[in-house]
C-alpha cells in the first residue's frame, strides 16, 4: 500500500509541475502578444519608395541591452537577387550581402517610440539617424531616417508580417 501511495504522490507532483509550467508558458505568450501591439519587435514588410511595392522583410529583435536591431531576412522585389551586395556601403558592410545584413542598429526606447540608433539605406550606402514608432494597433511601423534633425529626413511606413 505504501508503494502505491508513493507512486500516486509522484504522479500528482509531476502533474502539478506540468500544470505550473503550462501556466508560466501561457502567461509568457499572453505577455508577448500584449507587447506585440506596442513594440517594433517582429517582422516587417518594407515598401519601395519609388514603386510602392513590397521590397523586403526586415526582422527587428531586441538585444541583451534592450536595444533594437533589424536585419534583412528576405528580398521581395521582382528583380531581387539574393546575391546582391551593398556596393555603395562605406563601412564594414561594404560589398557584403544585403540578405542577412543588419540595417538598423542601437534603437532605444523613448517617450514617443524608439530612437538614438541609425539605419542604413543599402541602395545608396548612406547611414541616417533613425527614430520609429508603431501605429494602427501595432500593425504599422513608421521609420524615419534623417540627417542632423528629424525635420530633415523622410519616413516610411512598414507593415507587420504575421
Amino acid at each position: 500500500m505504501r508503494h502505491f501511495t508513493q507512486r500516486a504522490r509522484t504522479r500528482a507532483l509531476k502533474t502539478l509541475k506540468q500544470a505550473a509550467l503550462a501556466s508560466v508558458l501561457l502567461a509568457g505568450a499572453a505577455a508577448a502578444m500584449a507587447q506585440g501591439a506596442d513594440t517594433p519587435i517582429g517582422t516587417w514588410q518594407t515598401i519601395d519608395d519609388h514603386t510602392g511595392q513590397p521590397k523586403a522583410l526586415v526582422q527587428i529583435t531586441q538585444d541583451n541591452n534592450g536595444e533594437l536591431n533589424g536585419k534583412v531576412i528576405k528580398g521581395l522585389g521582382p528583380n531581387d537577387d539574393p546575391q546582391r551586395r551593398c556596393t555603395a556601403c562605406t563601412d564594414a558592410r561594404k560589398d557584403q550581402l544585403i540578405l542577412g545584413m543588419t540595417i538598423i542598429n542601437d534603437m532605444k526606447k523613448s517617450d514617443s517610440g524608439w530612437d538614438g540608433g541609425n539605419i542604413l539605406d543599402p541602395e545608396n550606402g548612406k547611414i541616417y539617424k533613425c527614430k520609429m514608432h508603431v501605429e494602427d494597433n501595432g500593425q504599422k511601423l513608421v521609420v524615419r531616417g534623417y540627417i542632423g534633425i528629424s525635420l530633415l529626413g523622410r519616413s516610411q511606413t512598414w507593415n507587420r508580417v504575421q
